[in-house]
Formats: C-alpha cells, structure tokens, sequence
C-alpha cells in the first residue's frame, strides 16, 4: 500500500532520516549482515537516495547494530559494510551525508539504541542546520517509528510483510509504501 505523500513546502530545509536493514538493504531474518559480501541493496534504492539527496537538506542514516555488542562482528567489520555502501552509492552518483550506527545491546543502561531518539539528536547537534520538526523517519519497524515521533519527526513505515509489523500502532505511522523507492517516488 502506498499513497502519495503531501508534505507541504519540502525543500532543502528538510532531512530524510533512514534505517538500515529492511529499508535499504536486504535484511536476513533471524540473523545480522556480518560482512560486506551478506550486504545487498535493495531494489530501487540507489536511485531514491539520490532523489533524497536533490530534495533534503541532509541524508542520514540511523541504525542499531547489535551484532557488535554481541560480538559477532567487528567494528572494524561494520565500517567495511558501511563504506561498501556509501563506495556503491558514490559510484551511481548518490551519498549520505553520515551514518549513526549504536552497537550497543539492548540492555546497555545508557542505551542510544532506536527508539531513544539519541542518534538524531546527536545528528541535529553535529549538523546544526537540522530542524528536527521538519524531518522524516523512514523505517519497517516499531523502534524506527518511535524513533521517528519522538524526534517530532514524519514518519513512513517501509511494508514487506514482517510479521512484528502487524503489531505497530497505526498512531506511530503517517504514511506507508512498499518501498523506498516507492516513497521516494511520490514525492
């Protein structure tokens, strides 16, 4: 399901805040992307990163990786992925302007981990031209529209038939699309 999203006045005074797993890569259910050769674009989505980079002020990604807490990769293994990914990007003429990645488990006491609206922040204090009222979250979790209203800002909910989708409440959700091309799309 998808609708055409009117946002009144868009322009580069906007920015786009991105999950990881599940909006712009393949996500692996039940396990982590651990290594570069496990990350796969998903369709359309070099493309609606470029559109985002032409249209908002900032292109942010913001994702939890736990895998490094745990221990099932490396720091060193996580900036592999993450510079493969913005390689591939700058290549096809699109880029982020900066990844927020939390490695931390989600019982760390002084958790930064989505919903804690912590890694926008930070990216509103390291780029001080972000309005965070005049921003939008896309996600496919309940943890990414969280984040998203507790940063004030609009939130899209990427649809691909997880279950724990069904359980999201739909007061968190202001828009949804099948992709992120399709939301970028209607823009």
């Amino acid at each position: 399901m998808s609708q055409s999203l009117e946002i009144p006045d868009i322009d580069k005074s906007w920015t786009i805040f991105l999950d990881r797993d599940g909006v712009i890569n393949e996500r692996i259910m039940g396990h982590y992307i651990t290594k570069v050769e496990d990350f796969k674009f998903l369709p359309g989505v070099i493309d609606a990163i470029g559109i985002f980079n032409k249209l908002f002020y900032k292109t942010i990604i913001v994702t939890n990786q736990a895998g490094v807490g745990k221990r099932l990769m490396s720091q060193k293994d996580l900036d592999d992925i993450h510079n493969h990914l913005e390689s591939e990007l700058k290549l096809n003429g699109a880029f982020v302007d900066k990844i927020y990645a939390c490695t931390d488990l989600p019982s760390k006491a002084s958790n930064h981990r989505k919903p804690n609206p912590y890694m926008g922040i930070r990216a509103s204090h390291d780029m001080p031209g972000i309005e965070l009222k005049k921003s939008i979250m896309v996600g496919d979790t309940k943890s990414d529209m969280q984040f998203g209203r507790r940063l004030g800002a609009l939130t899209v909910l990427i649809e691909h038939g997880l279950e724990e989708q069904a359980e999201i409440e739909y007061s968190l959700i202001d828009y949804r699309f099948s992709s992120l091309f399709a939301f970028a799309s209607s823009l």
